[in-house]
């Protein structure tokens, strides 16, 4: 019977997460940018990329693990171009400086808490090296971010294992991605609410090359909110220098394109979605880790681990046709953002409870600037 008992309270966990009856911004007629997302909205509409979650929600714990899988094959044997912008360094994104040096990505990315990104990745290399065909891989640049969860979740306790890491890689999926109080979003905060993961993608015009852009937050962070130019948190009467405000915290950005293009200019990328993080009042402010990774998927591009032939070649957009994907980044991050806020749930953990965005007076606040589509 206590088997039996155990067994339906993980179940109802289980469902609780995968059906929040909270609805993303788009659904309740917010239509952030003039581009149009693809079938998800999310980072997965970039063919290829997955994305899994271990959550961890018990006790006093309020924290786990989010995976972004830049394609289906082996990452370490297939890498992709990769860059990262760094807009604040208050926080510790691992394995930046190979990515920064090489400019390829060989893992997936994880992101999880603050004091568990050692153990991440402890996950990641061992995910790695038991792929098949690493057999004799001896060198494991594993990428990891976090923001600190310390407020809602049992920091200190250090309760991510690297088999919920492994977990995650392994049960990434294409499609709709679960967001809100999931993976390494269950325990944040972002502006004075609840906070978590969020996604959103945009499509560019065949006219600009059909080309796909992707991103995937966790937000943890403050400021003043805006959601699509609207002062929604001075109106809710919430946020930085208001009685209750902080603006410290962190937010964790990937942006994922199928579009060819280099580095240097997934690095110019990069910095575009930190400008959709501004739009949404988010100030970097002196306590915020903010980082930005991003990656091509465009296969023509890879860098294979093993090759036979000392010359690539490679196929990359000039420089003047980057704008459309610029704008695409910076409306898929404000979006994702406001996403995760949308979806997130009020959580209570460690003797401290946050509300979650109160969506019944967001959407009067809308109305009132005629920011609802019909």
């Amino acid at each position: 019977m206590k088997i039996i008992f155990l067994s339906l309270i993980l179940f109802t966990s289980y469902v609780d997460s995968r059906s929040q009856t909270r609805q993303r911004a788009r659904d309740y007629g917010i239509k952030i940018g003039v581009l149009t997302p693809g079938k998800e909205n999310a980072i997965t509409d970039v063919s290829g990329v997955k994305v899994g979650h271990t959550t961890i929600n018990r006790d006093n714990i309020r924290t786990g693990v989010t995976a972004i899988v830049p394609h289906p094959g082996n990452v370490f044997q297939q890498k992709v171009p990769a860059a990262i912008f760094v807009g604040n360094g208050f926080g510790k994104l691992a394995g930046t400086t190979q990515v920064i040096e090489l400019g390829n990505l060989e893992t997936p990315i994880v992101l999880t808490n603050t004091l568990n990104v050692s153990t991440a990745m402890e996950g990641v290399i061992e995910y790695t090296l038991t792929q098949s065909g690493n057999e004799e891989v001896r060198s494991v640049n594993a990428v990891v971010g976090e923001t600190n969860d310390g407020g809602l979740n049992d920091i200190r306790g250090r309760h991510v294992k690297k088999e919920d890491v492994i977990n995650a890689i392994k049960t990434a999926a294409t499609g709709r991605v679960a967001e809100g109080n999931v993976g390494a979003g269950t325990g944040t905060i972002c502006f004075g609410f609840k906070g978590g993961i969020g996604t959103s993608s945009r499509i560019l015009p065949a006219s600009s090359g059909g080309y796909t852009v992707g991103v995937l937050v966790q937000t943890n962070f403050g400021g003043v909110l805006q959601i699509d130019g609207v002062p929604v948190g001075e109106a809710l009467g919430d946020y930085f220098m208001s009685k209750n405000g902080k603006a410290d915290g962190s937010c964790m950005m990937v942006v994922a394109t199928d579009a060819p293009i280099d580095a240097r200019n997934l690095e110019r990328l990069a910095k575009r979605a930190f400008m959709g993080l501004a739009k949404t009042g988010g100030i970097a402010a002196n306590g915020s880790g903010d980082y930005v990774i991003a990656f091509s998927t465009a296969e023509v591009n890879r860098v294979s681990y093993s090759y036979k032939q000392p010359l690539q070649d490679i196929s990359v957009l000039m420089n003047d046709e980057l704008s459309a994907l610029f704008m695409a980044a910076i409306e898929s991050t404000e979006e994702a953002i406001i996403n995760s806020m949308f979806k997130a749930e009020t959580m209570t953990g460690n003797n401290l409870t946050i509300k979650a965005l109160p969506i019944d007076e967001v959407i009067s606040i809308m109305k009132k600037h005629n920011a609802i589509m019909n």
